[in-house]
């Protein structure tokens, strides 16, 4: 067993200390899974007298025990951090879940949907992939001539994810695979054969939280992706730098809290990487729901959030532009929500600013949009959107609180649906 180097534990026992250093009691039923490795440390550092029956686990080591042993399907989950969801699913994607077998969706856990749009004959990358969930939707929308490879540390997880394979492509009707799975570390891509720029598109569904070095993860994405290419992730972000207690603490890393990046820090790693700024595109608050939890988190609030990063071309700068889109992106034919700040309907000129220009032109959605420079005359079926700066909201706290306001507003109409058309939320 390979053994990856954490971060320097605390005195004592470092999964059950609580805020200022004061000791926590075990979580009601909680189980104590026992996980002998070796680690290289200062042995004076190591000291478990206050806890000999629970052997020191590094953080990365921890995850992979959670998700292999701990938990068995998302009910064991003790908070709602790992199964919230993003925005209402398209048609065309909820009929994809529904092809996915049993076992595989029980033991999905995931803080948002990573499906995003015009994925036809892409090769898409799943960093920790688990069960295989979303690898198994994305490979019908990409079809058989593209692919989709999941990557996993959880062994587990992988093999159950490989026990489907023939069983899923039997559902689609597909001649040959179009997936395959790896057991290995999403931060050490390269060890585990990928090579760069191979993939259009690389997705992760509330995993990078579970991995402490998580520049590494970004940088080996980028990496790997194509130029136009793009990182879709949701993971879960906290609104301040997370104290020793919370990210040391068992359950809150299991539970994709105690790994969680302080947001502000995405858009820093995104320019240090080479990505364009970072695209918000949901946002919802997470609740613990636990009490014993509640007290170790104190203050810290986290959301969970769905983001783009693009790897930009080599080119140079774009000016603001005009755009159209042309429509017919499957499940997205009359309207793309592209990002929180930008909707783009058919046929509707929008003015979009420098990054989203470049992003439209250097990646996989340039034949989707009519682009021409401000204040070219551009003949449109469609009606005009307002020509304007907008005020463009990177905060995914703000987001999310924003999405809460206007759903508690909401009136549900005859279909299910918040307010009807003549209804104002």
């Amino acid at each position: 067993m390979e053994v990856r180097p954490g971060p320097r534990p605390v005195p004592g026992d470092p999964w059950s200390r609580g805020r200022a250093g004061s000791r926590l009691r075990p979580l009601q039923g909680a189980e104590v899974h026992q996980v002998e490795v070796e680690v290289v440390t200062e042995p004076s550092r190591c000291s478990h007298s206050s806890s000999p029956s629970l052997l020191l686990t590094p953080l990365s080591m921890l995850g992979q025990t959670y998700y292999g042993q701990v938990l068995k399907k998302s009910a064991d989950l003790r908070t709602n951090a790992c199964v919230t969801t993003a925005r209402p699913v398209p048609k065309h994607i909820r009929e994809a879940l529904q092809n996915v077998h049993e076992e595989v969706a029980l033991r999905y856990y995931g803080c948002g949907l990573v499906i995003p749009e015009h994925l036809e004959n892409c090769w898409i990358l799943d960093l920790g992939s688990g069960s295989g969930r979303d690898c198994y939707v994305l490979s019908q929308l990409v079809g058989e001539k593209g692919h989709v490879t999941g990557i996993d540390m959880t062994k587990g997880q992988v093999e159950v994810a490989e026990k489907y394979l023939d069983y899923h492509m039997e559902k689609y009707g597909f001649q040959s695979s179009n997936v395959s799975f790896i057991h290995g570390y999403i931060e050490k891509l390269g060890q585990a054969g990928i090579k760069n720029e191979s993939y259009d598109i690389v997705v992760s569904n509330c995993v990078i939280n579970l991995v402490p070095d998580k520049q590494q993860v970004l940088q080996e994405a980028y990496r790997v992706l194509k130029y136009g290419g793009e990182l879709y992730f949701s993971d879960v972000y906290v609104n301040l730098e997370l104290p020793e207690e919370i990210r040391t603490h068992r359950v809150l890393w299991g539970e994709c809290l105690g790994g969680a990046l302080y947001w502000k820090e995405l858009a820093i790693l995104a320019q240090k990487i080479g990505f364009c700024p970072p695209r918000l595109v949901t946002a919802n608050l997470i609740s613990i729901q636990n009490k014993e939890l509640e007290r170790v988190i104190g203050d810290c609030r986290f959301v969970s959030a769905t983001f783009r990063l693009f790897k930009c071309s080599k080119t140079g700068p774009t000016s603001r532009c005009q755009v159209i889109y042309n429509g017919g992106i499957t499940g997205h034919e009359k309207e793309l929500m592209f990002d929180a700040n930008f909707t783009f309907k058919e046929g509707e000129i929008v003015e979009v600013d420098e990054e989203t220009a470049a992003i439209l032109k250097n990646s996989r959605f340039a034949q989707d949009f009519l682009i021409r420079p401000i204040g070219e005359k551009l003949s449109t079926s469609g009606g005009c959107s307002a020509l304007e700066l907008k005020v463009v909201i990177t905060d995914p706290f703000k987001l999310a609180e924003e999405s809460d306001s206007v759903k508690s507003r909401c009136v549900p109409d005859a279909a299910g649906g918040c307010c009807g058309t003549k209804k104002s939320c």
